[in-house]
């Protein structure tokens, strides 16, 4: 699990022979991407610049899209932010997690978070070829939640919806599944081995009033963390969202 998170998805990456040799396919990607494969789809898009922008989103990995903050970063306006961004997503490389969006009485966050999909990209950006690296460097919970939230989304029925939840007020649900049928489950992310409840998850709950509540963390056991809500693996809540029908 953790080699998956360090080298991502791709199978040259992941079964490498060693973490260097992984991080140099991953840098030729993106190059490759970059200065050849996209500008023959048609965009005319400055390689360097757009390898910027990719970098700035895996530096904000799992976070509200700021296109104001990313405009001044690059020098353009939000009009080309925007541009770039629905670039990137429509090439699978990005994603864009909406917020909730119906109305429960509440001031919603509207804005959406935007993940690099892929883990071992959003390293090969920051220049992180290995695990102590990755563990030092302050993106690490940003990635974790990313990684998590691409490896649900893999495997979950199809019709399934995914948001996330954020009130004005605080509360906050890192991973929201409406499952086909229109059950509710809440997923909380912590890159904790021993993961512990905060009030806006709670504030949360109580908006939504889902039908199973989780924390996702990176270890193997499964265990009660409140009368409702349950510390869970990755890889276990995967077979459980499989082996819905």
């Amino acid at each position: 699990m953790d080699r998956l998170w360090l080298r991502g998805g791709f199978p040259p990456s992941f079964l490498a022979n060693n973490d260097a040799s992984s991080f140099k396919w991953r840098q030729d990607f993106i190059r490759t991407y970059l200065e050849r494969d996209i500008p023959q789809l048609g965009p005319r898009v400055p390689a360097e610049t757009l390898r910027r922008f990719w970098t700035m989103l895996a530096h904000n990995q799992s976070t509200l899209l700021n296109a104001a903050t990313l405009a001044r970063g690059l020098g353009v306006d939000g009009k080309t932010i925007a541009r770039y961004l629905d670039l990137l997503v429509d090439l699978l490389l990005v994603r864009r997690l909406p917020a909730w969006h119906r109305n429960v009485g509440k001031r919603l966050v509207k804005s959406p978070k935007v993940h690099v999909r892929d883990s071992g990209v959003t390293h090969a950006l920051l220049g992180l070829t290995n695990k102590e690296q990755l563990l030092g460097h302050p993106v690490v919970g940003q990635s974790w939640e990313s990684f998590v939230v691409e490896s649900l989304l893999v495997v979950t029925p199809q019709g399934t919806e995914a948001r996330f939840y954020r009130t004005s007020a605080g509360a906050e649900i890192d991973l929201v599944l409406t499952l086909p049928g229109g059950e509710l489950w809440a997923i909380e992310i912590k890159r904790s081995s021993a993961p512990t409840l905060e009030k806006g998850f709670h504030f949360a709950c109580a908006d939504l009033r889902p039908k199973r509540r989780f924390v996702v963390y990176p270890g193997p056991e499964r265990f009660p963390l409140d009368a409702e809500t349950e510390a869970i693996g990755l890889r276990k809540l995967g077979e459980l969202l499989q082996g819905i029908r």
